[in-house]
């Protein structure tokens, strides 16, 4: 990656946190470390394709790759990467911990009562990981219901919304940290389908070796569709703007589509013309 986040990695290392960083927090804004030069910090997850950790530590996958290159344009190269679990990146976030959430976080109205979020970067459909040969029939969230099935998904996933919206009760969706125990529990047949994004989970299936295949992400309800946002803490409103403004000029471009394609992002992935504030009032 860039050598600032280069230098970064190796002068302070990949910071994970199950408890131990509480005691970075800062009182300046988002804008005053910036201007200051002090570094702009990335909080993700392992969420292959979104982000996650190459084996060097550094920043991998489109979210990633679209931040930095924004923030680059802002002005911005001192950036370092801050890698937790999935469930702690907007109490992360709010807790200072670091200052971005760069993990494919789709837009939800229950998230924007805690942060604020970017224009949407992409359109993110979810999808179903299953046994081969589907034996459980299930193609949508009715299909669980229908066939009384177990779905296991990562925890603070928009998944959990949508399954409890379509009936599936609490006893049967499995929370887990993340992608890696979800492929594990469906393979050992703890669970009957898989849950996430569709790009996750087909890059998971793609991946198994024949143990698991991604059901058909078309047979998803129109309302299952969701974009995906960039968090910020809403008291750094005045840097979003500004990060706004240079995403309008970066979304779509050809150095976009090329920076972002070894990820699986196309134009059939670009977000459209939906903004933030219609997205948070309706999903």
């Amino acid at each position: 990656m860039r050598s600032a986040i280069r230098k970064g990695l190796a002068a302070f290392g990949m910071s994970v946190f199950a408890a131990g960083l509480a005691g970075t927090a800062s009182a300046q804004s988002l804008m005053e470390r910036a201007e200051s030069g002090e570094p702009i910090r990335i909080g993700f997850a392992n969420e292959i394709p979104f982000a996650y950790p190459g084996d060097d530590g550094s920043p991998m996958g489109f979210v990633n790759v679209m931040t930095i290159d924004i923030l680059e344009s802002m002005g911005y190269d001192n950036i370092e990467p801050v890698q937790t679990e999935w469930g702690g990146l907007i109490p992360g976030l709010n807790a200072n911990r670091f200052d971005i959430v760069t993990g494919g976080m789709n837009i939800l109205s229950s998230r924007c009562e805690n942060i604020a979020f970017s224009e949407p970067i992409a359109t993110v459909g979810d999808g179903f990981i299953v046994a081969p040969g589907n034996p459980k029939n299930i193609s949508d969230y009715a299909s669980l219901v229908e066939n009384e099935a177990v779905m296991v998904t990562g925890s603070g996933y928009s998944n959990i919304e949508a399954a409890k919206a379509a009936g599936v009760p609490d006893a049967n969706i499995m929370q887990v940290p993340g992608p890696t125990e979800i492929l594990a529990a469906v393979r050992a047949g703890r669970a009957d389908a898989g849950a996430g994004t569709y790009f996750t989970m087909k890059q998971l299936a793609d991946n198994s070796g024949g143990a698991v295949e991604a059901s058909d992400p078309s047979a998803m309800p129109e309302d299952s569709f969701n974009w995906a946002g960039i968090g910020f803490r809403e008291a750094d409103q005045e840097f979003l703007d500004k990060f706004n403004t240079a995403l309008a000029d970066y979304i779509g471009s050809e150095e976009m589509l090329a920076a972002v394609a070894e990820y699986g992002y196309g134009e059939g992935s670009l977000p459209g013309d939906q903004s933030t504030e219609w997205i948070c009032a309706n999903r």
